[in-house]
């Protein structure tokens, strides 16, 4: 039985990430921020545009210019796999799980003060991290040292 679940779990994320090696970009939900929140909280970021970062979901597409971009701040969130250890093992109690945020503050068309909050896929932080950093010109505000760790690699 546990063997099955590993392997399911192994299928699992194989497919998964064949489906966004297929897209341009790093898998990201949209968690919040002052703009209204799409239909669909997945998608992915596009750094490859010249001018602009766009986060494409499903039914809608964000642009926001680079050069509006004002600040950019990574963090994490660090939770217990409490579920994990319930359906699979007591022995993911001992590991902890990681969420990555990146903050974006940018001026909209008319000049007002916004911001986006994405929580990025593990595995593509620190392409985001850099590929802003070099895009927008600005550095990365670390909310604390184990994100400053974890952004530098």
């Amino acid at each position: 039985m546990f063997l099955l679940a590993r392997v399911w779990l192994i299928v699992l994320f194989v497919s998964v990430s064949a489906g966004f090696a297929a897209d341009n970009g790093a898998p990201a939900n949209f968690v919040g921020g002052t703009v209204t929140k799409p239909a669909s909280t997945g998608g992915v970021i596009d750094l490859t545009h010249e001018g602009y970062l766009e986060f494409k979901t499903k039914k809608a597409d964000f642009r926001i210019p680079y050069e509006r971009i004002n600040a950019i701040e990574y963090g994490q969130q660090v939770s217990r796999r409490y579920a994990m250890a319930v359906i699979i093992s007591p022995v993911f109690l001992l590991s902890k799980s990681r969420k990555h945020f990146v903050t974006l503050s940018y001026a909209d068309d008319d000049g007002r003060p916004q911001a986006m909050v994405l929580q990025v896929d593990k595995g593509h932080v620190r392409e985001v991290l850099v590929g802003l950093e070099a895009k927008t010109g600005r550095k990365i505000e670390y909310q604390d040292t184990e994100a400053r760790k974890a952004g530098k690699g």
